[in-house]
């Protein structure tokens, strides 16, 4: 089964980098606080992160309590700045891909992932293998594109315009059908899966899990007074959150 590693690509990875650093990213506006929201208390916890990138939610982990915190990714550049810019003590990086994680021999109290599981073909047997690893009552809380997001194969417009190139409503296709989407992001041939929202939820559920928490973050009043090129947010939602508990 492939395992995609686009951000060991040099100019998917600068360009990934540059695009971090900018204060207005949706990660720093939707998909972090949305995901702090969620986080249950970390104080004495031992935590999980898959697909950790540079190390930063590592860090946060340990900053809330965490007593360990393994992170887990499949690009070595990636890895490569975590252990140097995020270093602590009680962090452990590991170079893995997500489906390989059945292969760690320890269990957690909680699981993360932040916008990580579009890139994963295999969805169902991460989900198997994180239930695996979780304590009992353990909580598992991921951010991932949302299908709304993922659907869109690059072969049609994605907006309808007004004549002064306004969004109005954004277009779907084949929502139904799931599938994998070659995409250009920096670079030609990034691969996202697409997997319907019952899919999604459908999938925790079979495995054990009982849902806590669903979140599709969107730009408040506030929001849109400093960034007022989020508007399109309102239409659609850029990102799935979903908490759940094993058991």
């Amino acid at each position: 089964m492939a395992k995609q590693n686009i951000y060991d690509n040099e100019e998917f990875f600068d360009g990934y980098m540059k695009l971090r650093k900018r204060e207005d990213n949706a990660n720093n506006i939707f998909e972090i606080p949305t995901l702090f929201s969620l986080m249950p208390d970390l104080e004495g916890k031992k935590v999980l992160d898959l697909g950790c990138g540079s190390g930063e939610r590592c860090v946060d982990y340990i900053k809330c309590g965490a007593v360990k915190v393994v992170g887990v990714d499949i690009s070595e550049k990636m890895l490569d700045a975590a252990r140097k810019e995020n270093s602590d003590p009680n962090i452990t990086y590991l170079n893995m891909a997500m489906e390989d994680i059945g292969s760690i021999d320890e269990t957690f109290d909680v699981i993360t992932s932040s916008l990580a599981f579009h890139y994963v073909e295999d969805f169902g047997g991460v989900v198997k293998d994180v239930y695996s690893l979780l304590s009992d009552e353990g909580i598992f809380l991921f951010s991932q594109e949302h299908p709304l997001a993922t659907c869109y194969s690059g072969e049609y417009d994605r907006w309808t315009r007004d004549p002064d190139g306004k969004k109005i409503y954004a277009n779907i296709a084949d929502y139904c059908i799931e599938r994998r989407n070659d995409s250009a992001w920096f670079v030609e041939g990034v691969q996202r899966y697409h997997r319907m929202f019952s899919t999604i939820v459908n999938t925790l559920a079979d495995t054990g899990f009982r849902i806590l928490k669903v979140a599709e973050p969107y730009p408040t009043e506030e929001i849109l007074k400093k960034y007022p090129d989020f508007y399109d947010n309102l239409h659609k939602p850029d990102f799935l959150f979903v908490k759940s508990v094993k058991g």
